[in-house]
């Protein structure tokens, strides 16, 4: 091999050493060419990895310190943002009443619990119902609020909507078909709030529809959002007003559509769940 592109000969006048030396047995005085190894260098350079190391631990030890003092779900101090798959750290409601979770705490993850709870019982089969759909809106709204939303709900749960539906006017199901109605909080998002009233949207998937093979509205998802403004009123929150938008809607999956008697089969095996930050 040549250095420079000259050849061997050249080299060797230059004093440029070549890349391979035999040493010999006799030959004890030679001395190797070659810098020995400095322990003092490794050294260092371990340290400097060590300190290095250390520093990156630090820094994000103090990020997590920072975000956690944040609070999570605020992007300031005065106002409240979303953070729905964090735990609070409270203990989920006990109680119940009329079959609907209560007793939430008076604070911001006590609002948003609520709210979510309330969109899973306002997406009910129970509202096309005119006897339980009272229920539940008595249940969860404030007292001056009961009476404006039992009359926007029986507008829109009207025997003629029922009738549309496949479902009777006291909200039963044709023999053979399973009335599928359920609403299925995603997440979460408290867009105001003080120690008496806070706003909070609940992103939602459903299931609408009749099950079964005579079926002809089977069953079909969808996607929506449920805003409420809540008051603090006797020791729970309670509902003052309720809207529902529709999304944000994702793309469809390329999961396989299951059958009727499959569908109905679900609906009766899974039951819902008690929402609780």
């Amino acid at each position: 091999m040549s250095y420079g592109g000259d050849g061997y000969d050249d080299e060797r006048d230059r004093g440029v050493p070549s890349q391979t030396r035999t040493r010999l047995p006799e030959q004890d005085g030679f001395a190797d060419r070659r810098p020995a190894a400095s322990p003092g260098r490794s050294v260092v350079t371990i340290v400097g990895i060590v300190l290095i190391l250390i520093a990156a631990i630090v820094f994000a030890n103090r990020a997590d310190d920072n975000t956690s003092a944040d609070g999570g779900g605020t992007d300031d101090g005065n106002r409240p943002g979303a953070n729905p798959t964090a735990p609070s750290g409270q203990q989920p409601v006990e109680g119940f009443t009329n079959g609907i979770p209560s007793g939430f705490p008076q604070s911001a993850e006590g609002a948003e619990s609520a709210a979510t709870n309330y969109a899973v019982a306002l997406g009910g089969e129970g509202m096309f119902n005119a006897q339980e759909r009272e229920l539940i809106v008595t249940t969860i709204s404030a007292s001056d609020a009961t009476a404006g939303l039992l009359q926007a709900f029986n507008a829109d749960y009207s025997p003629a909507f029922n009738e549309r539906v496949g479902i009777d006017a006291n909200g039963n199901a044709p023999e053979g078909l399973t009335f599928v109605s359920r609403a299925t909080p995603i997440g979460s998002y408290l867009t105001a709030y003080t120690d008496t009233t806070a706003e909070v949207s609940v992103w939602c998937s459903g299931l609408f529809g009749l099950a079964g093979t005579e079926s002809l509205t089977p069953v079909r998802s969808s996607w929506f959002t449920i805003n409420f403004t809540l008051a603090w009123e006797n020791g729970d929150w309670k509902v003052t007003g309720s809207t529902q938008t529709e999304g944000p809607t994702p793309v469809p999956g390329d999961n396989r559509a299951s059958g009727a008697e499959e569908i109905a089969e679900a609906v009766e095996e899974y039951g819902g769940f008690t929402y609780a930050r």
